[in-house]
């Protein structure tokens, strides 16, 4: 697993050029609420708006998420657990006032890119 990107990801990619083609300034990878560790991948921090890009396998994407062959409840708890961290990280986010999107890796970046732009605005 540690080949696996955690950042700077295709889907990632593709629409952090759009929003800066746009003309918005972000950061990247960074901790909306210091003392939770999770990142946000683009982070508009005086907006407090934050973007999160799920892979469709690590977050269980409802139209694409396949349960692999081997190692089922392994990677069917992993999975689980990744979803409800995403719930509890959209709670907390919330709660501390912040704009929370999250879109899918298979989503096409214009469509999202057009998305933040208007949430930015």
């Amino acid at each position: 697993m540690i080949g696996n990107k955690g950042r700077d990801t295709k889907p990632e990619l593709a629409v952090r050029r759009l929003l800066h083609a746009q003309g918005l300034r972000y950061r990247v990878n960074v901790r909306p609420l210091p003392e939770v560790r999770r990142t946000g991948d683009v982070v508009f921090t005086k907006k407090r708006l934050v973007v999160f890009i799920d892979g469709c396998f690590w977050h269980g994407c409802p139209e694409h998420y396949t349960a692999p062959r081997s190692s089922t409840e392994y990677w069917g708890a992993k999975v689980r657990d990744n979803m409800e961290r995403d719930a509890d990280t959209n709670a907390r986010l919330r709660a501390a006032g912040w704009v929370v999107l999250r879109f899918w890796e298979h989503e096409d970046p214009s469509a999202v890119s057009a998305a933040v732009v208007a949430a930015v605005a």
